[in-house]
């Protein structure tokens, strides 16, 4: 009987096999990282994409809800509904109703806000955006507030006492980063227009 501790014939091999199969290995492992990461941009856009059409879906559930009247302290509360956002950091905002960055430079202050009613944009910090439309008649966003009284009401410049109209820059909603969370909206109506309200 041969003894098998003794037999070397193959020994030679198992180093050169051993480097080929850890070679292919490794070549394995660099394209699956390279095929995730041309993936993972692709997969993170439909996630945001998706969160911005399941929050289309719900502001369009309310509009033809009951819309609070904003004047009347008594008056019950209006339809509503609640947004949860939880976007990458590569998201810079998300607006409801209004492009506050026309010129896509990241700064929100620079310039006039243009009013895009029945639109959702999100903008990456590329500069880069995206809208999401939300189908159906004319919906205004406006900003909310808490009153003296803690109740939520319709955002208006302030003179002394005196309440003035709602000015541009309250008729839209925007949420920078971080955009994650819940955000509350309801209808409510102001001087016989019918709102939808943030109250975040």
């Amino acid at each position: 009987m041969k003894n098998f501790i003794s037999n070397t014939i193959a020994a030679d091999t198992i180093p050169l096999k051993l480097v080929v199969y850890l070679a292919l290995l490794a070549a394995v492992v660099i394209l699956l990282a390279h095929a995730w990461n041309i993936a993972s941009p692709v997969l993170q856009d439909a996630e945001i994409k998706a969160q911005a059409e399941t929050a289309s879906l719900s502001l369009l559930s309310i509009q033809e809800g009951y819309a609070r009247d904003s004047a009347d302290r008594y008056s019950p509360e209006g339809s509503m509904c609640t947004l949860t956002f939880s976007l990458p950091p590569s998201v810079r905002y998300i607006s409801f109703g209004v492009d506050p960055d026309q010129e896509c430079n990241g700064n929100l202050t620079d310039s006039e806000w243009i009013p895009e009613n029945n639109i959702i944009i999100y903008q990456y910090k590329n500069g880069v955006k995206k809208r999401v439309l939300l189908e159906g008649k004319t919906i205004h966003f406006i900003k909310g507030i808490p009153n003296s009284e803690g109740v939520w009401v319709p955002a208006r410049t302030q003179e002394g006492s005196e309440m003035l109209s709602v000015v541009e820059e309250n008729t839209a909603v925007v949420i920078e980063y971080p955009v994650s969370g819940e955000f509350l909206f309801e209808m409510v109506t102001l001087d016989g227009m019918r709102y939808t309200m943030a109250r975040f």
